[in-house]
């Protein structure tokens, strides 16, 4: 039963992703305005193409709590990656193309590269940096975008606009929709417009009906060559911190090479 479930899944993604051009919702105008200042904010005007990020991590997982390296590398056309090196192992993440295809796949110390579920690339794959994501809800065309209110999250004030991608066609009971997949909660300082954090599910690799809930916060945002890069970024999962980043190092446009992002076809 639960083998079916996923064949359909992933039939309902591939027809999903062919359908977000038919939006059944229109965008809130107060959200798009807020993202709008949100990217002028982060981005000065200034086109960012990619960006490195290198610095220190943190990675606490059960009994494992480990420090080392890091490297977060992301494009503007959706790419990204993200390498940790600690006495136990290289830790890696990465979010390309395979066959033309999105894809994605991670390896741990053994060196052994495994795919990540379709279901689990549906949110955005830059989540360590900001400017890119927001970027890509307001002009990729692709986004509903909802204004949910202000209020206080993490005991700070910030308004609160909700991102997804909708399409026409209704799952059958107990498979989650196109929208629920793919829905960024993302949480704006109301001064500054800059993000505080940025929510989203991930799920097990056999069943994207249950919903974990991701949390990355920012935080320490330096002016860097006229843009705003948050240099603290902690990612935490079901409500524990999994990733702590103390960048020390942040370079724009440098043209890095798809490449870099490239997932195995043979995984």
């Amino acid at each position: 039963m639960r083998s079916s479930r996923f064949v359909f899944l992933l039939v309902l993604i591939t027809f999903a992703r062919s359908a977000t051009a038919q939006q059944a919702t229109a965008s809130a105008p107060q959200a798009t305005a807020l993202l709008q200042q949100s990217l002028a904010a982060l981005s000065n005007g200034h086109a960012i193409t990619d960006v490195t990020l290198s610095g220190t991590a943190r990675r606490i997982a059960g009994s494992d709590d480990e420090s080392g390296s890091s490297a977060a590398k992301a494009l503007a056309t959706g790419e990204a990656r993200v390498d940790l090196s600690f006495a136990s192992g290289s830790r890696s993440e990465v979010v390309g193309t395979s066959n033309k295809c999105l894809a994605g796949s991670w390896s741990g110390p053994d060196g052994v590269a495994h795919l990540i579920s379709n279901h689990n690339l549906m949110t955005d794959s830059s989540w360590f940096f900001p400017t890119l994501s927001v970027g890509r809800m307001i002009s990729s065309g692709k986004y509903v975008l909802s204004y949910v209110g202000r209020e206080t999250h993490d005991d700070q004030a910030v308004e609160h606009v909700t991102a997804f991608q909708s399409s026409t066609f209704q799952p059958p009971a107990g498979i989650p929709t196109f929208s629920h997949l793919t829905q960024m909660d993302l949480f704006l300082d109301p001064n500054t417009f800059l993000p505080a954090a940025l929510a989203f599910n991930i799920h097990p690799d056999n069943d994207a009906g249950l919903d974990i809930p991701v949390e990355v916060r920012f935080s320490d945002y330096r002016l860097i060559n006229g843009a705003q890069i948050p240099f603290h970024v902690q990612k935490f999962i079901n409500n524990s911190l999994f990733l702590d980043f103390q960048f020390d190092s942040a370079v724009l446009n440098s043209g890095l090479s798809t490449n870099l992002f490239t997932v195995s076809a043979g995984l």
